[in-house]
């Protein structure tokens, strides 16, 4: 029978070094009870903020009080991330989680003061020399005027977003830390317990039986909860539906978009898109099924190679290698900081008990961007590596090359980064390939990445407005109603080739991407950005890449991505994309 390990078992050079953010605990605790004394530095600005120079005060205060939390808060995230069964750990997320609430409580009259302020004084201010540095914030603060509250209720709202997070943070103690899957029997016939970790791999095995057993296993378990996951996910949904209510949004789609100034339009023209490029999907999935003499798939069917003998385990030494071999085109800037990832233990390596699940990348301002990871040793864990370290190393040179005010990143192209170290990694892969089994292996796994991060995305991005679309019309989002409608929307994206296999019904109940509030469609813009920088990249020119990479919040996303070279305000970048898919299904045809 194979357990997890426990962490205390783990070799350290598998696990991430925390010291350059805190030494010890007590090194934390000092910190956190500095905090109040940043809030009163700041507050004592309260009316203020008419005076350009105490404006300008306040904001840096502001941003001093800002790192401190941020600081505060990784460091506990990523501890509890370790083993969030360890109470010690939780405990120190709940309460800078809840002291955050708080102050975001008492400073909620800034932006509030601000809006205010009659059109002249505002005008002023945009004006004011001593201001230029925050011109950028004061005129997102003026675009939003009409959508923030008055005072007492900003305070409101921010004094309850501790209790407006426990959808999400239930949901994650619940699916990371209580949940047990049940035993199967691996390609050996040996005694393995299902994991959030291995699910991915065993659905990728060339033994049929492994693959249903690992689908009917993990989704045997999310049934028996799929009711507390639909509480979780109403109460999640409703959070976002009343907030855009409440600041006058026209829904919660928009109220999501307007923090990175995104049109609605791109959002609903990317579900159109894919509606009408369905077909090269429907053509894959036909394909596969053939080459696996199967009359139709099943949903568990998806993941394992139609070249299953080019296929094998990927040690971590290798893994590392074959990554940095493939980000070689980005530079000798690019390569050093890689280096220093690995040098430095950025990274959290193996999967272990009690591990969160999942791969993620996460830091502060001026500390190393850490990289929590769940390496399986299957090739899909090198893709997340590079796709990992894309993140990392965007936050590294975003925050080395901005001052912290404008270092962070909108979320809307926190996925092109990690996702064309991903294309360049398959490039690297496909170049080196040696047989035409290793080229289909390799062509396929690209088909794979772009079905599951435009295709499937998209269907996830769908869903999610169904779901507050569905609330804020009043239609309670129960188990049975959030199952029947993924059903209806599997049987859409997959076509007549795949059976729409009933547990695939219960799906949305693992996906922790749904409490993010319209997150996922950022995948399916973020790699039709991808695909347009790698082929740029890889024909030598890097200079427009390294100009997104640094530029942080510097500008609108729109024209951070006009100026790497592509232009969200048109089709362009999807349609690209989409045609890429298609021309390798053609290729894959030919290469099998």
């Amino acid at each position: 029978m194979q357990e997890l390990p426990k962490r205390s078992d783990l070799p350290v050079e598998q696990t991430w070094d925390l010291t350059p953010l805190y030494k010890t605990g007590a090194a934390w605790e000092k910190d956190f009870k500095k905090l109040r004394a940043l809030v009163r530095d700041f507050n004592q600005y309260k009316g203020k903020l008419s005076d350009p120079q105490m404006l300008y005060e306040a904001f840096r205060a502001s941003d001093k009080l800002s790192l401190a939390v941020e600081k505060l808060y990784t460091f506990a995230h990523l501890r509890s991330d370790e083993d969030t069964g360890n109470s010690e750990n939780r405990a120190r997320v709940d309460r800078i989680s809840a002291l955050s609430s708080e102050i975001g409580g008492e400073t909620a009259w800034f932006e509030p003061e601000l809006s205010a302020l009659p059109e002249e004084q505002f005008k002023a201010l945009l004006k004011a020399p001593v201001l230029k540095f925050y011109r950028r914030t004061l005129k997102e603060i003026g675009r939003d005027r009409k959508h923030t509250l008055s005072e007492a209720e900003e305070r409101v709202l921010e004094l309850s977003g501790d209790a407006f997070q426990t959808p999400e943070k239930t949901f994650s103690a619940l699916n990371d830390a209580d949940l047990v899957f049940p035993m199967i029997k691996d390609e050996k016939g040996k005694d393995i317990r299902l994991s959030h970790g291995n699910y991915i791999k065993m659905l990728e095995s060339e033994n049929r039986t492994v693959r249903h057993d690992a689908f009917k296993g993990i989704y045997s378990v999310y049934s028996m909860f799929k009711n507390t996951f639909a509480s979780l996910m109403d109460a999640e949904v409703r959070n976002h539906v009343v907030d855009a209510k409440m600041r006058h949004y026209k829904s919660a789609l928009c109220s999501s978009l307007s923090e990175d100034n995104i049109p609605e339009s791109v959002y609903r023209s990317l579900i159109s898109a894919v509606h009408e490029n369905l077909e090269p999907l429907y053509e894959y999935f036909a394909f596969r099924a053939e080459k696996l003499g199967l009359k139709k798939l099943d949903m568990y069917d998806i993941h394992c190679p139609l070249v299953p003998n080019a296929a094998r385990n990927v040690p971590w030494d290798e893994a590392v290698s074959m990554v940095k071999n493939a980000l070689a085109p980005l530079g000798e800037e690019y390569v050093s900081v890689l280096d220093k990832a690995f040098r430095e233990r950025w990274m959290d390596i193996p999967e272990c008990k009690g591990k969160r699940s999942g791969a993620y990348s996460g830091g502060c301002y001026g500390k190393p961007p850490y990289l929590l990871l769940n390496h399986s040793g299957n090739l899909d864990s090198v893709f997340t590596l590079a796709h990992e370290l894309g993140h990392s190393l965007h936050s590294y040179f975003s925050d080395r090359s901005n001052d912290y005010h404008y270092a962070g990143y909108k979320i809307f192209v926190a996925e092109v980064a990690s996702t064309t170290n991903e294309i360049l990694l398959q490039h690297y892969l496909l170049s080196k390939a040696e047989t035409q089994a290793e080229k289909a292996y390799l062509v396929n796994y690209l088909i794979d990445t772009f079905r599951g991060t435009l295709y499937r995305q998209t269907m996830f991005a769908e869903f999610e407005l169904m779901m507050h679309e569905h609330s804020a019309e009043g239609i309670p989002l129960t188990a049975e109603h959030l199952s029947n409608e993924y059903y209806k929307l599997n049987a859409l994206y997959h076509g007549d080739a795949v059976e729409p296999d009933q547990d695939i019904r219960y799906e949305w109940a693992r996906i922790p991407h749904f409490h993010y509030d319209f997150y996922v469609y950022k995948y399916a813009t973020g790699i039709s950005a991808a695909a347009a920088l790698a082929q740029k990249i890889l024909a030598g020119d890097t200079d427009g890449y390294f100009r997104f990479l640094k530029a942080g919040d510097s500008k609108d996303v729109i024209d951070i991505m006009k100026d790497a070279g592509v232009d969200f305000t048109t089709p362009e970048p999807i349609n690209q994309a989409l045609k890429l898919f298609a021309d390798q299904v053609k290729q894959l045809k030919k290469l099998m």
